[in-house]
């Protein structure tokens, strides 16, 4: 039978001495079910080792938020820097705003100043604001050559602004040149020639 008795007809003795090692068997048991029941479940990788699940679950959240992190970045990269600032700025100014009283005055400052800063169509002054804006935002141009004009060279680069004037080149450019200027020369007197009779 299932439970390990004897089927059929059975004597009394037989039976009786089943029971007793079944009840044996089961007290024998008995130990290792109340262990079983408290027990923590134990979890294995493939290659058989126990795995540390509060580890790995600390790894996970450490992942997720270093992912967060860098998502929220790109996030804040997509919308631009420079606008992101703009809106910050504009929200400033809101506040702002919002802490001045609901009536503006004559000698209301801010609006003063805004008022000046606006470019108006037709204003005569507008140019020479303008260049004077220019000239305080205006970076330090970097030094030129003021020389002599320098030779020429195949890709119409001026020299430096310490270069002394003295050309220390192979002549290569020159033999170039030449021989670009005696091409064009043949390549016309050819042409001439050949339209010389009509």
């Amino acid at each position: 039978m299932s439970s390990g008795a004897k089927a059929g007809l059975v004597s009394a003795d037989v039976l009786q001495r089943e029971k007793q090692e079944l009840r044996k068997h089961e007290r024998s048991t008995k130990h290792l079910e109340e262990e079983s029941r408290n027990a923590q479940t134990v979890f294995r990788d493939k290659s058989g080792r126990k795995r540390n699940l509060a580890q790995e679950q600390l790894e996970q959240r450490l992942k997720a938020e270093a992912e967060a992190k860098r998502e929220e970045q790109y996030a804040k990269w997509g919308k631009g820097l420079a606008q992101e600032r703009q809106q910050q700025q504009n929200v400033e100014d809101a506040v702002k705003e919002m802490q001045k009283p609901l009536a503006r005055y004559i000698d209301d400052q801010d609006l003063d100043r805004m008022l000046r800063e606006q470019e108006r169509e037709g204003d005569p002054m507008a140019a020479l604001i303008k260049k004077r804006k220019a000239k305080e935002n205006k970076e330090k141009e970097k030094p030129r050559y003021k020389g002599p004009a320098p030779p020429l060279n195949r890709f119409n680069i001026w020299p430096g602004h310490r270069w002394d004037g003295v050309d220390r080149s192979n002549g290569f450019e020159q033999q170039r040149f030449a021989r670009i200027a005696n091409k064009k020369a043949v390549q016309e007197l050819a042409y001439k020639w050949s339209v010389e009779d009509m």
